[in-house]
């Protein structure tokens, strides 16, 4: 049960004393009660969203009074999640939280790029769920499996492209960067095309993830665990986006 998604991982549903599989007794995770709480944490974070979106200004010099927003939202939703990730039994509290705080960080960072590229927002979220349903559909079709090398590909496609963006940061402080890729040039856009591929490849692996715990009959909490762990790909393949189509505009 390989997920390149963090959150969901071989471990996810196993109790780390006995190495069992923990279940739920007759409280256990369904697969409607987990698209319902996906469902919510999305309605959060499109509040939160629109509420940063509201409070940044743009004029001509950009977006003004994002900075608060950015931060505070990335910082805070970093650590939800990892508190998520440790604690899976917080998830019903954890997870509205991230969804929240990180609802924030896409509503100014959005606010960031449409002051820039006016229209890729819609762009954006309109290529972020055609992705999600597009490959939902693929998944429930048989059209896509996520079979054992499927998912060693993607896990270590995700681990390479995660150390090179903790390098880019690291680097960063130094005043270091590297070429190319985070360029609009033809590098640059084919390195954001494969970010994006991967990180919708992780759909596939969150969808069978979610799945396995049903079948598993895991325990009611893990519906909101399972709902903050799609929210994770959603989240980067929504970013992406926002790079690639960035990148793609500025070549005009």
């Amino acid at each position: 049960m390989r997920s390149g998604n963090p959150a969901l991982k071989d471990s996810t549903f196993l109790d780390l004393g006995t190495g069992s599989v923990v279940r739920g007794g007759d409280q256990v995770m369904t697969l409607n009660g987990t698209v319902n709480k996906t469902g919510v944490l999305l309605l959060l974070t499109v509040i939160t969203a629109s509420f940063a979106w509201s409070q940044v200004q743009i004029t001509e010099l950009g977006a003004v009074g994002a900075g608060p927003y950015v931060w505070g939202g990335a910082i805070g939703g970093l650590i939800l999640a990892l508190v998520t990730t440790f604690k899976k039994t917080w998830a019903p509290v954890t997870a509205p939280l991230y969804a929240l705080v990180e609802g924030f960080f896409l509503g100014a960072i959005s606010s960031i790029f449409e002051a820039k590229f006016p229209g890729i927002v819609i762009q954006a979220v309109m290529l972020t769920f055609g992705t999600l349903f597009a490959l939902l559909f693929a998944y429930r079709s048989g059209l896509i499996k996520a079979t054992e090398n499927f998912k060693l590909g993607v896990a270590a496609a995700t681990g390479g492209i995660f150390l090179i963006y903790l390098a880019t940061m690291v680097l960063g402080l130094f005043n270091i960067n590297i070429p190319y890729i985070h360029e609009s040039g033809l590098i640059g856009i084919g390195f954001s095309l494969f970010v994006v591929v991967v990180a919708a490849m992780n759909l596939v692996l969150d969808f069978d993830f979610i799945e396995t715990g049903v079948e598993q009959g895991a325990p009611k909490y893990m519906e909101w665990y399972g709902a903050f762990g799609l929210m994770v790909t959603l989240v980067w393949l929504y970013i992406e986006f926002l790079r690639l189509l960035s990148k793609l505009q500025s070549r005009n």
